[in-house]
């Protein structure tokens, strides 16, 4: 009989939990939770995890897994939801591209959660999380339509993230608790009927995208759970006639990338680091202003500067113009181009700006306002070419001297041709982790996550980041 995609996919998870993966996937899989850590610790103190751990505070259970902040153990699945949030409030979780997905704010949550109930090894927690990882970004390229060049589901409005994220969770989660094949397929089939978020957030406003990451972490453990006591999904889930793909995206979905040299091929260590704390979309324009003033262009020689970036993000980040060049608040100027083009030139913190360059004090500066007045966002048919397998940009500077300078940014910071070091992505975890922690605590923190390759079990790093946040 002929293999369903889910149970492809169920295979492959079996299979790894059972042989392990090649070291270099373990490697780029620590970097991951090193990054998603750190993110999370910088979190700590915003609403949206104030509000979700104050939820899974209500409802008690059994104290066997770390929610960061927390002061006791709580289910795993609260852990899953409360962490989840933390790594996607801050926006600077990684990014897949085409598919325009955050998979690891979704899927190591849950398989933190679970590694530490189970009390698994290091390398096993990796392993899951980058099957996880992998089914997630799989799901988001069914998804994609190469034509129209932009995601099926952000067309109909829906968050690929959570919707994706929740099914690549139970797998991840599913690997640890040691479900089978037949199993694994269930929870797929199980979590495809939790996958939720809508995206209208991004357009007027409010904080339940930032939950996003978290309930899809939840509904991953929940699902692998429901499974290994016997409930069952449907192994025709994902292609079916009434199942996720065709739900989700209609006839616009390629099947193929669901399982094309799968095992052989990895979308894992592609997936885009983020240097910057904003929409990704900002982050060559970022660069390329930071490249403007390492080059000597002082701001007030500016007349005016046009930033042409690809034609689909041009509402994301430039439009309406107004908007985008006087924020409404610190969250919001987290997606304009504008406004963080004019944070770049003036200096920024951090690995160029950081999260002092979007605080609500900080959108209503009014030297970078008077910059970020003098930007307009336009699109650019060379950026338009590259997109979305990059996010480029090119922006050119008009001088009160008369002159004009133009940076090009083609290959974003972060992604396979421009990656982020080792070294660089432990300096992005200390100066997020040291918002909410001393330096010998986070340092404690990022050496257990380096170590998860070799580390008998989990409890080094969950022992040092319940010390970091006592």
């Amino acid at each position: 009989m002929t293999r369903t995609p889910a149970q492809h996919l169920a295979s492959l998870a079996a299979r790894v939990a059972r042989t392990g993966l090649p070291d270099e996937l373990r490697v780029d899989m620590a970097g991951r939770v090193v990054d998603l850590i750190g993110n999370s610790l910088a979190a700590v103190s915003e609403d949206p995890a104030r509000i979700v751990s104050t939820v899974a505070r209500a409802w008690g259970g059994s104290p066997v897994a770390t929610a960061m902040g927390m002061p006791t153990r709580v289910p795993a699945p609260s852990a899953a939801l409360v962490n989840g949030t933390l790594a996607h409030s801050l926006d600077f979780d990684d990014t897949h591209l085409p598919s325009i997905l955050h998979p690891s704010a979704a899927v190591i949550p849950a398989a933190l959660a679970v590694a530490e109930e189970v009390r698994a090894t290091g390398s096993a927690l990796l392993d899951a999380a980058t099957v996880g990882v992998e089914v997630a970004c799989r799901l988001g390229m069914a998804g994609y339509d190469p034509v129209a060049r932009n995601s099926v589901f952000f067309d109909r409005g829906q968050h690929a993230t959570s919707i994706c994220g929740a099914v690549g969770a139970a797998v991840a989660a599913g690997m640890l608790r040691g479900l089978d094949e037949a199993e694994l397929t269930s929870a797929i089939g199980i979590a495809c009927s939790m996958g939720s978020g809508v995206i209208e957030a991004n357009r007027t406003g409010g904080t339940v995208k930032r939950v996003h990451c978290g309930w899809a972490a939840h509904s991953g453990v929940v699902a692998a759970d429901l499974a290994r006591h016997g409930l069952t999904g449907p192994p025709t889930v994902l292609e079916g006639r009434f199942g996720f793909l065709q739900a989700f995206c209609g006839d616009r979905v390629d099947l193929g990338r669901l399982t094309d040299d799968l095992g052989e091929h990895w979308e894992t260590p592609g997936v885009f680091f983020k240097p910057y704390p904003c929409n990704h979309f900002t982050h060559a324009g970022i660069d390329a202003a930071r490249r403007l003033r390492a080059d000597g262009v002082a701001p007030r020689s500016i007349v005016a500067l046009t930033l042409g970036v690809p034609a689909p993000v041009v509402h994301t980040i430039g439009e309406p113009h107004e908007e985008k060049a006087h924020p409404e608040s610190g969250y919001h100027s987290a997606f304009s181009g504008p406004f963080t083009v004019a944070s770049a030139l003036l200096g920024g913190g951090g690995l160029g700006v950081f999260h002092e360059d979007f605080t609500d004090k900080a959108a209503l500066d009014p030297e970078r306002l008077a910059l970020a007045a003098k930007v307009r966002v336009v699109a650019d048919p060379r950026c338009s070419a590259l997109f979305p397998l990059r996010f480029p940009a090119i922006l050119t500077a008009e001088l009160t001297d008369g002159t004009r300078r133009t940076v090009e940014v083609l290959s974003n910071r972060g992604g396979p041709d421009n990656p982020l070091s080792a070294d660089e992505l432990t300096t992005k975890f200390m100066l997020n982790s040291t918002i909410n922690t001393t330096r010998e605590r986070a340092e404690r923190v990022v050496e257990s996550a380096w170590a998860l390759r070799t580390a008998p079990r989990v409890d080094t790093l969950v022992d040092s980041l319940v010390d970091a946040l006592r």
